[in-house]
């Protein structure tokens, strides 16, 4: 496995090691050793597998303490847009946000650690995302950025006019969220 920081260092980019022979392919998506040395979080409390259309806006979501959540995010079919939001008031680089596609196929995984908020874009119909978290759902504690705030600025990719849930479109602005310090 191989790490690389993005745009923004605490967000990793993951490319998983492929074993292809006649019959297929063998990765290993998650191994306690080698993520905690990449310094990611090793407990996760929660999976999760979500199926989309395209051009769907998905985010973008948070949770606060004590349920704040790191999301180690995989495309398992298709392609996104995978996005990452810094919400942490002290860091350098508060209200950024850094982008990576993602796609069926490419062994690639991205590590988005608590204090982000999270969302993404489906670049192709039928597309299905797995995602492991740091923490449960909690609903209380669940919070979202309004996807389209345009302090934020998200280049979203969508080819045609945006898909989003009535909860997403009711995302609160950055400059009015609780984030944290």
């Amino acid at each position: 496995m191989k790490v690389f920081s993005l745009e923004i260092p605490a967000v990793k980019l993951l490319l998983l090691d492929a074993f292809w022979d006649d019959r297929g392919c063998f990765t290993v998506h998650w191994h306690d050793d080698k993520f905690r040395e990449a310094g990611i979080r090793t407990s996760f409390y929660q999976d999760s597998y979500v199926t989309s259309e395209r051009n769907v806006v998905r985010g973008l979501h948070y949770q606060l303490p004590p349920f704040d959540q790191g999301k180690l995010v995989r495309c398992m079919k298709g392609a996104i847009q995978d996005v990452a939001v810094d919400i942490r008031k002290s860091s350098p680089t508060y209200g950024k946000w850094v982008d990576i596609d993602l796609h069926e196929g490419d062994n690639q995984m991205l590590w988005i650690p608590p204090g982000f908020a999270h969302g993404y874009a489906v670049l192709e119909p039928g597309t299905a995302v797995f995602y492991k978290c740091t923490e449960v759902h909690a609903p209380d504690y669940e919070r979202s950025l309004l996807w389209n705030d345009a302090d934020v600025g998200v280049k979203w990719k969508v080819t045609n006019k945006a898909i989003v849930s009535d909860k997403d479109q009711k995302g609160i602005p950055l400059k009015e969220a609780e984030v944290f310090e």
